[in-house]
């Protein structure tokens, strides 16, 4: 195996235990047995938990990107492309059942600790929140677009963290067509 498959192996391994365990509760060791490392070859490819942090959260950022222009291919309208965010909870509805939004669960727990990367883990939200708004300037509401971009942000983070206490689908489902509806109120 190439250095670069090992270390895409190694990012892949961390986001998932991050995600499912959280940063705090992830070693190295954890990681290197998920990828099937010794400690020595792991250290060559990452120095340090916070440079696998990094590693993490760029390619969480190249994945949102690619799913952002993915919806912007396949949905034809600003509101059907929102409707596609909105349904991301609906979509990642058993993953998020059990451990909650990545983005959300990650930024919290970085901002408990005081880590330095919570502004850099930050940056997945904004480009949710920039690639939102301007899907409403697109739909006419240019004087209330982040507003707006913020209540849907609001919206995904609020399911997901009922969803995640309560693991009542139902729910879910519920809030999804309530948002669907109201998405539907701003198309033209």
């Amino acid at each position: 195996m190439t250095a670069v498959a090992t270390r895409e192996q190694i990012v892949a391994a961390a986001d998932r235990l991050f995600y499912h365990r959280g940063y705090e509760h992830t070693s190295f060791a954890d990681i290197a047995g998920a990828v099937g490392l010794s400690r020595g070859n792991f250290y060559y490819h990452f120095k340090s938990k916070d440079a696998i942090l990094d590693a993490v959260i760029e390619v969480r950022l190249a994945d949102t990107r690619r799913t952002l222009e993915q919806w912007e291919a396949e949905a034809p309208t600003p509101a059907g492309r929102i409707m596609r965010y909105v349904e991301i909870v609906l979509t990642n509805r058993a993953d998020i059942q059990h451990y909650g939004c990545p983005v959300g669960t990650l930024t919290t727990e970085l901002a408990k600790l005081e880590h330095a990367m919570h502004g850099q883990a930050g940056r997945l939200f904004a480009l949710f929140r920039g690639w939102l708004r301007e899907q409403f300037v697109q739909l006419g509401q240019a004087e209330r677009a982040d507003e707006l971009a913020m209540h849907v942000l609001a919206f995904s983070q609020g399911v997901a963290v009922m969803a995640n206490a309560l693991r009542d689908e139902a729910f879910i489902r519920r809030e999804v067509d309530r948002m669907r509806d109201w998405v539907s109120t701003y198309e033209r």
